[in-house]
């Protein structure tokens, strides 16, 4: 068990801010308080695997370069400093540019963004579809991916519209009226799109389902029936899930025509991370917390809690004690929810604060700490929650607080 290192000191004139300065403050929205968290992750308790190289669950056959894609899409890809594919990208790639429907069952952080995108890409420049409809379970998952889009598709005049809740619907209206050949969005928003006529779903050749399972647990399992119902019979489909239960047997079965099934991972916690509990007995959480984040290393810092009025008193009761933090969930705007993860993402925030929308998707370099502060409901929660660290063969450390 991990043991705190903390001097119950009154004075609080040592706190540090991770060497940065707050940035300012954030409104704060209000939310209803949510279920106990149901997980003990104490049994997970493990060491990360250091100085020995993970072993595949594939062998790599192939560099970027001998896909057949076009010059400037490979220009694009070393540019990012992609060389080697990764073992979704290198199974997936070759069956989506062919036009076969693909179910792609991997982990997050395993590269499936680039495993869909780069070949849909290339379709799209050599003019083998038409329009590419993405949708994702939450608006940072939309954001990121519609990012790498952006970076892959460089001099190669392909546009993209991305249509996500907590943003002007008008500019997304605008977008799409420039008839985009990426459209990438969230359930609601473009069901509320589509609705007012400003998007036609049997418009697009091909669809992406991402994170399928998250789309299902956050209860939009309507919408998607609802999208697919209305899609063209004769389509492109890609359908991405960390895992396949039964319940969505149906979805894939009216989503695809024959697909090819690619695992590459299973559902589990990361080789990478050391993870560990701590346990409270009866001392306040907050404490504990303080005396963590001013200790060595803790330099990059994602906290998760279980409901937005708890981060956001935990928000204000941090940045008093002198660290330099910021919170994101459901009741804060787009805009600030993305201003505040590119602060992060730049390191000129020490502690992130976060609900479970942040657990997937969400591409940070170099977190150092993941911290449960309140558990997580699922085990399954609990692996996308700490999967936010030790991601790129580096090392990171997961702490939960239990009771």
């Amino acid at each position: 068990m991990y043991r705190s290192r903390r001097s119950f000191s009154n004075s609080r004139s040592n706190h540090r801010g991770g060497n940065n300065r707050r940035p300012g403050r954030f409104s704060r929205g209000r939310g209803r308080r949510g279920k106990n968290g149901s997980f003990d992750p104490s049994m997970l308790i493990k060491k990360a695997v250091r100085d020995v190289a993970p072993k595949p669950t594939c062998v790599v056959e192939n560099k970027f370069v001998d896909f057949a894609i076009s010059d400037q899409l490979k220009h694009n890809i070393v540019a990012r400093g992609y060389e080697d594919p990764t073992p979704i990208q290198d199974q997936i790639i070759p069956h989506v540019l062919e036009g076969r429907d693909v179910v792609g069952l991997a982990n997050t952080g395993t590269g499936k963004t680039a495993a869909f995108l780069v070949p849909l890409i290339d379709n799209i420049y050599q003019r083998k579809s038409k329009k590419v409809l993405i949708m994702a379970p939450t608006r940072e998952l939309a954001v990121q991916i519609e990012s790498e889009l952006r970076l892959f598709t460089r001099g190669m005049r392909i546009n993209s519209s991305l249509c996500i809740g907590g943003a002007s619907i008008n500019r997304q209206i605008d977008s799409l009226r420039r008839n985009p050949e990426f459209v990438i969005g969230t359930p609601g928003r473009l069901i509320d799109l589509e609705k007012r006529r400003f998007l036609d779903f049997n418009s697009f050749s091909t669809i992406v389902l991402d994170e399928v399972d998250r789309m299902f647990d956050m209860g939009f399992i309507h919408d998607m029936k609802y999208v697919i119902a209305r899609l063209p019979q004769d389509r492109h489909s890609l359908f991405f899930s960390a895992t396949l239960p039964r319940k969505l047997d149906e979805v894939v079965n009216s989503f695809s025509t024959n697909p090819i099934k690619i695992e590459v991972e299973t559902q589990k916690a990361s080789t990478n991370v050391d993870q560990d509990v701590i346990k409270i007995n009866g001392q306040s959480k907050v404490d504990l917390l303080d005396d963590l984040l001013n200790q060595e290393g803790f330099n990059k810092v994602l906290v998760f809690g279980r409901t937005k009025r708890g981060l956001d008193k935990l928000d204000r009761t941090l940045y008093k004690r002198g660290f330099s933090v910021a919170a994101i969930h459901g009741n804060k705007s787009q805009s600030q929810r993305q201003r505040v993860l590119k602060q992060f993402k730049k390191s000129n925030i020490q502690v992130l604060l976060a609900t479970d929308i942040a657990s997937r998707g969400l591409d940070i370099d170099d977190v150092t700490h993941v911290i449960n502060y309140d558990l997580p409901q699922t085990k399954d929660d609990y692996i996308h929650r700490i999967g936010r660290t030790g991601r790129a063969n580096k090392t990171g450390i997961a702490l939960s607080f239990v009771d």
